[in-house]
């Protein structure tokens, strides 16, 4: 009974931090305010996670173990159905990026915060941050990239990473939100829209995405 009553405090903590950091950063969280909206006290909080730091890490790490795990566990299956065969860039795109906005809209996976916590995460990512996100992608990209290293055998190995780190870049924003984006620069939707939808932005994202990665090589000033 107390085993079960100290994983349901863990997990409390850990969902209170989430919608709290979702909503404003976890730099302008206080421990205070964790505590007090998770209705337990400071010792419990030290004592599941040692610090608040550490708490961080935990939130971010229990989204994107499950991001990554099924990232991987789709491209397994993927590359399983081709025998062989290299994939389809489109394969690779959606079993990379789509993954991402499919589990931002599923409830099941806190998807109404999901999204606002990479968000706040990538605009202002302290070194611990940086480190805890290389060491759970570290192995996600490593597939990703030789997949699409033999997806594309007359692109420049360079080449194709550049483009993915564009891609990333591309989806970083596109998961950031467009109100921002559209107050500076004035530009507006078809009002019945919801920019943010991940229904609407994936095949809007994913077209984007292989345009780009299709695109002819540049044309590059000899060194």
């Amino acid at each position: 009974m107390q085993e079960i009553k100290s994983t349901s405090t863990r997990e409390t903590i850990l969902d209170t931090a989430e919608a709290l950091f979702a909503q404003q950063g976890h730099e302008a969280t206080s421990m205070r305010q964790i505590t007090g909206a998770a209705g337990v006290n400071l010792a419990s909080v030290n004592y599941h996670f040692g610090s608040k730091e550490s708490l961080v890490q935990a939130v971010l790490k229990r989204r994107l173990e499950v991001l990554n795990r099924e990232r991987l566990r789709l491209l397994d299956e993927l590359e399983a159905q081709s025998a062989g065969k290299p994939l389809k860039p489109s394969q690779i795109v959606d079993a990379f990026f789509g993954t991402l906005l499919r589990l931002a809209a599923d409830p099941a996976q806190a998807g109404s915060t999901f999204l606002p916590l990479l968000e706040r995460t990538m605009t202002d990512p302290s070194d611990f941050i940086r480190a805890l996100f290389a060491e759970e992608y570290a192995d996600v990209l490593n597939r990703y990239r030789n997949a699409l290293f033999a997806a594309l055998p007359d692109v420049p190995r360079a080449e194709i990473i550049w483009r993915f780190q564009f891609m990333l870049g591309a989806t970083s924003y596109a998961i950031m939100g467009t109100d921002l984006l559209r107050s500076v620069t004035g530009l507006t939707a078809d009002e019945t829209e919801h920019p943010n939808d991940p229904g609407l932005l994936l095949p809007r994202l994913m077209s984007f995405l292989l345009g780009g990665l299709r695109s002819p090589l540049p044309h590059l000033p000899a060194t």
